[in-house]
């Protein structure tokens, strides 16, 4: 199976996640402190790592951003008890690739953990045939999984490019969240699409940053339908 890395404080909810994963046939490591998740990364690779936010010694978020610079960067799934939608967001914003909110449903979770192994380490996807998408002065290269501007290449996460090629497949068309959903996470994805609103957030502030360098495409919400890339020349 995996190679995965629990990162939580709370000796009751470590210990149950840690029987429970290995139960599923995956390697796990458990650790209860931010330091000790950065040094066992540092020794060996993840394919997935869960990661509680409220950590004794780090913030979970800047323990989320040194894990997601890691080479090959595994996929990042938070643990958080709490309420408010900022501390996801910040999350999602850090790097992280999905979140689960405390009580832990194991139905829930190993299901979100086998879409994510599906897709890949970090997010990445088989991709169809090598091709190459043009909007305005938007080049979207699906072989080589680069986006640029001119001679600027986009800063893109895993997930984040697979949105953009997503949506540059059929520009000007109106996709629902729950192709969305489906085609760039999983068939079977479950749950809040929160994430999803996290991911074409910081695609249109990339997109917007570009622009001094040339015409591209922006994203238009579809208010209880979905979303659609236009293209620059409308």
């Amino acid at each position: 199976m995996a190679r995965l890395m629990v990162v939580e404080d709370d000796a009751t909810i470590g210990g149950y996640l840690e029987a429970s994963l290995r139960a599923h046939g995956h390697e796990v490591v458990w650790q209860r402190t931010g330091q000790g998740a950065l040094r066992a990364s540092e020794a060996g690779e993840f394919e997935l790592v869960l990661l509680d936010l409220g950590l004794p010694d780090l913030d979970g978020v800047e323990v989320c951003r040194q894990l997601r610079s890691r080479q090959p960067p595994p996929v990042l799934v938070m643990l958080t008890a709490r309420d408010e939608e900022m501390d996801v967001v910040v999350g999602l914003e850090a790097g992280a690739d999905d979140y689960l909110t405390k009580p832990i449903r194991l139905a829930e979770l190993h299901a979100r953990i086998r879409a994510h192994l599906r897709r890949g380490v970090g997010g990445q996807t088989d991709q169809p045939a090598p091709t190459t998408m043009a909007l305005g002065d938007l080049r979207v290269d699906t072989a080589a999984r680069r986006a640029t501007v001119g001679e600027r290449e986009l800063a893109l996460r895993p997930r984040e490019f697979d949105l953009l090629a997503r949506l540059a497949a059929e520009p000007g068309v109106a996709l629902s969240r729950e192709t969305l959903m489906a085609e760039v996470w999983d068939e079977h994805w479950f749950g809040s699409t929160k994430t999803l609103d996290v991911h074409i957030a910081a695609l249109r502030r990339k997109l917007a940053d570009f622009d001094q360098f040339g015409s591209v495409p922006t994203i238009a919400t579809l208010r209880g339908r979905g979303f659609r890339f236009e293209p620059p020349d409308g």
